[in-house]
C-alpha cells in the first residue's frame, strides 16, 4: 500500500515537473524589459465558464512586465509607438517621448523609455488618481496635471502633448489614440497569441477600448484567421460615445453619465478603431454596478485581484456568453489589478459616496475592509 501511494505520489511529480520543464522551455528566456512584454496566459475563469455553458477565458495581460498592476496591454502599445518613431527616424538616442495619457499607456511608455534610454514626459488630466502620477514620476518620467477638459478644447492634454514635442529638439510625441502603430502591436501579438492558446477557437472577443488599439488590432486578426466567424464586441463604460455609435451604424455618438473605470471609454472614434469599426459586430455597455459586483465576484470565486477594467470586460464576456449560448468560446482582456485603486474600489466610504455599495452582494461585502 505504502510504495503504491509512492509511485502514484512519484508519477504525479514527474508529470507536473514534465509539464513545468515545457512551460519553461516555451517561455524561454529573454533580452531584457522590452523581450518580456506579451505571451501572457489564457485564464479560464471557472465559475462564470459553469454558469454560461460556455468557456470564457481572460488574457492576463495585467502579468506584462511593466504592467502587474497598472499598466495593462499598455506595454505592448508603448513598444510599438516607440519603434515605430525610431523606425522612421523621429526618435534618435538620448530623444524625448512625450504622450498625452488619461489611462495606463504612459507608464508603458515609462517603463519602456527607462529600458531604451529615452527621457520621458507625460500630460493627463488632473482627475487621475495620485496613485498612478506617483508611479509615473518614480519611473523617472516628468508629469504634468492639466484641467481636464474636451478634445476640442486647444488645451486638452493630448494637444499640450504636442506643442511640447514641436518645442523640442529630438522629441516625439508617440500619439497613442490616433498612431495605428498602436493597433498593429495587437494585429502581430495579441490576437496571434489568443487564437493559438485558445486552438483556434475563438467564437467571440470583447474588450472595452481607450486608444481603440486592442480591440481593432485583435478585432482584425481574429476576423482573418477565422475567416470572419469570430464575432468581436466592443464593451463599453457609461459617459463614452462608442455604445451608441456601434449600435446606431454610426449615425449616433450620444454621452450620457460617468464611470468609476480609468482611461476607458471615449469622446470619439480615434484612428485606431476607424480603420476595423466596420469589422465589430456589436456592443455591451456595462454599467458601474455590474463592474464593482464583478471586481468582488473575481476575487471570490477565482482568487483574481482585477481592477474596474478587466471586470467591466469581464462582464461584457459573461454576457456575450449567454447571448451566443452555450459550448462556444469567449475571449476578453484581463488588463489591470486592483493594487493602485484599492483604496476606493475595498473603501466603505468611496463606495456609498458612489452609490454602488449596494451593488455588491451580502456575502460580497466582507471585501470592502476599507474605511
Amino acid at each position: 500500500m505504502l510504495r503504491r501511494g509512492i509511485r502514484t505520489f512519484a508519477t504525479a511529480a514527474e508529470s507536473a515537473v514534465a509539464y513545468n520543464i515545457k512551460v519553461g522551455r516555451a517561455q524561454g528566456k529573454v533580452n531584457g524589459f522590452i523581450g518580456a512584454i506579451g505571451n501572457t496566459p489564457m485564464i479560464r475563469l471557472n465559475k462564470l465558464s459553469e454558469e454560461t455553458g460556455c468557456e470564457i477565458y481572460g488574457k492576463a495581460e495585467f502579468q506584462n512586465p511593466g504592467g502587474s498592476q497598472l499598466t495593462p496591454f499598455a506595454d505592448r502599445a508603448a513598444l510599438y509607438v516607440v519603434k515605430d518613431a525610431e523606425e522612421r527616424g523621429l526618435l534618435q538616442p538620448g530623444g524625448t517621448v512625450i504622450e498625452g495619457t488619461a489611462g495606463n499607456t504612459g507608464i508603458g511608455l515609462a517603463h519602456v523609455c527607462r529600458s531604451k534610454g529615452y527621457q520621458c514626459k507625460i500630460y493627463m488630466p488632473d482627475t487621475q488618481s495620485q496613485g498612478k502620477i506617483d508611479l509615473l514620476r518614480l519611473l523617472g518620467a516628468e508629469v504634468f496635471p492639466v484641467p481636464a477638459v474636451p478634445f476640442d478644447d486647444p488645451n486638452n492634454y493630448n494637444h499640450q502633448a504636442k506643442r511640447a514635442a514641436e518645442e523640442i529638439e529630438n522629441a516625439v510625441w508617440t500619439n497613442q489614440f490616433d498612431n495605428t502603430a498602436n493597433r498593429r502591436a495587437h494585429i502581430e501579438t495579441t490576437g496571434p497569441e489568443i487564437w493559438a492558446q485558445l486552438g483556434g477557437k475563438v467564437d467571440a472577443f470583447t474588450c472595452a477600448t481607450g486608444t481603440g488599439g486592442t480591440l481593432a488590432g485583435v478585432t482584425r486578426y481574429l476576423k482573418e484567421v477565422s475567416d470572419g466567424q469570430t464575432e468581436c464586441w466592443l464593451a463599453d463604460p457609461p459617459g463614452s460615445v462608442l455604445y451608441s455609435y456601434i449600435k446606431s451604424g454610426g449615425k449616433l455618438s450620444e454621452r450620457a453619465g460617468g464611470s468609476i473605470t480609468e482611461g476607458i471609454g471615449q469622446g470619439r472614434v480615434t484612428d485606431n478603431l476607424a480603420k476595423e469599426i466596420s469589422l465589430i459586430s456589436d456592443a455591451i455597455q456595462v454599467p458601474d454596478s455590474e463592474t464593482i459586483k464583478m471586481v468582488y465576484r473575481l476575487l471570490d470565486e477565482e482568487g483574481l485581484y482585477m481592477g474596474a477594467s478587466s471586470a467591466l470586460n469581464v462582464v461584457a464576456a459573461y454576457h456575450l456568453a449567454q447571448k451566443i449560448g452555450p459550448g462556444k468560446t469567449v475571449a476578453t482582456i484581463l488588463c489591470d489589478g486592483a493594487y493602485r485603486y484599492a483604496d476606493r474600489l475595498f473603501s466603505k466610504k468611496w463606495l456609498q459616496a458612489k452609490g454602488l455599495d449596494t451593488a455588491i452582494p451580502a456575502h460580497l461585502q466582507k471585501y470592502a475592509v476599507l474605511d
